[in-house]
C-alpha cells in the first residue's frame, strides 16, 4: 500500500468490494448473517477502519468454509450475532476511537491528580 492509497482509503475501498464479490457467491441466509456481522463490527473501528480488516476477512472465511460445508448459519454463528462480533472484535484487540479517547481521558485525569 502506497502513501495515496493510505491517505485515499483506495486500498480500503478495493478490500471492500472483494468481500462483496465473495459475499454475493454465499447461500442467501449467509448473506444476511453477513450484513448483520458487518454492522455490528463497524463500530469496534477506528478513525479509518483498518484495524477490522482482518476481523472482516476472517469471519467472512468462517462463512465461506461452513457454507461449503452445508452447515446451517444459525449452527455455525448462533442466535447472538451482536454478542459474537463482540468477541471478535475484543478478542482481536480492536479499540474505537471512544475506547482511545477515554483512555487518554483516563491517563490525563491520573496525571493531574498525581497517581
Amino acid at each position: 500500500m502506497n502513501f495515496w492509497e493510505k491517505i485515499t482509503g483506495s486500498d480500503m475501498t478495493k478490500e471492500m468490494k472483494a468481500f462483496d464479490s465473495r459475499v454475493q457467491k454465499l447461500p442467501a441466509d449467509y448473506q444476511s448473517a453477513w450484513k448483520e456481522i458487518n454492522a455490528h463490527l463497524w463500530p469496534h473501528s477506528d478513525f479509518s477502519g483498518r484495524n477490522l480488516m482482518p476481523i472482516l476477512d476472517g469471519a467472512l472465511g468462517l462463512l465461506e468454509e461452513t457454507a461449503a460445508d452445508g452447515q446451517r448459519v444459525q449452527e455455525v454463528l448462533g442466535d447472538d450475532i451482536k454478542g459474537l462480533c463482540s468477541a471478535l472484535a475484543g478478542e482481536a484487540g480492536a479499540k474505537s476511537f471512544r475506547d482511545k479517547w477515554r483512555d487518554q481521558l483516563n491517563h490525563n485525569i491520573a496525571k493531574k491528580l498525581g497517581k
